[in-house]
């Protein structure tokens, strides 16, 4: 208010926001990029965490996120500290940061995506009470060793799916077909690469 008697306006901060090609759930989001990226932020003095948000297809199925970074300013270097620390951090081929004051998207990303969908309705009964999702996803973290790993998961009413990031789509898939080939509940699965 007293701002407004005196002609002052506060300074609105800079905002960048990284839109990242990945479907991961908000929870994920904060553990793989939101929090490790604040540290960094906070370390050089430069900015801070302020919101993030997911945006779901009519399925209910995780398009891709955001996260909303204050900044104290726009640089080149404070760009560049961003958009490497999100690739570093895993961010995905297609991912971008749009900034306050600058018409293009900058864009960003390193890593191939790879969504495994597993048939969540048309199998026989007992491999759904015989098999476990979670075996699957323990069978996929252990074939894929330094191919890449499972950033997230979605459970939709038809199928589940697993999102697994890595430097490679072709890698990943050679990796982990053994064990799909293989293993009851995965029949009918579905591979489709998403960055």
């Amino acid at each position: 208010m007293l701002g407004k008697l005196f002609g002052k306006k506060k300074a609105t901060p800079d905002v960048i926001v990284a839109t990242l090609n990945a479907r991961i759930q908000p929870m994920h989001r904060h553990e793989r990029y939101e929090d490790p990226l604040d540290v960094v932020l906070k370390k050089y003095n430069v900015g801070e965490i302020s919101g993030g948000g997911t945006m779901q297809g009519t399925d209910g199925e995780i398009e891709f996120c955001d996260v909303e970074i204050q900044v104290t300013n726009t640089s080149t270097e404070t760009i560049t500290l961003i958009s490497q620390t999100l690739e570093w951090l895993g961010a995905p081929k297609g991912s971008r940061l749009s900034v306050s004051g600058v018409e293009q998207p900058v864009p960003f990303g390193v890593n191939e995506g790879l969504a495994l969908y597993l048939n969540g309705t048309d199998l026989p009964d007992e491999v759904y009470e015989k098999c476990d999702s979670n075996v699957v996803y323990n069978e996929l973290e252990d074939a894929l060793g330094e191919a890449g790993g499972i950033h997230s998961w979605w459970q939709g009413p038809r199928e589940t799916a697993f999102y697994l990031y890595g430097p490679s789509f072709d890698t990943m898939k050679q990796r982990i077909l053994p064990f799909v080939d293989s293993y009851p509940l995965c029949q009918q699965a579905r591979i489709e690469k998403i960055a």
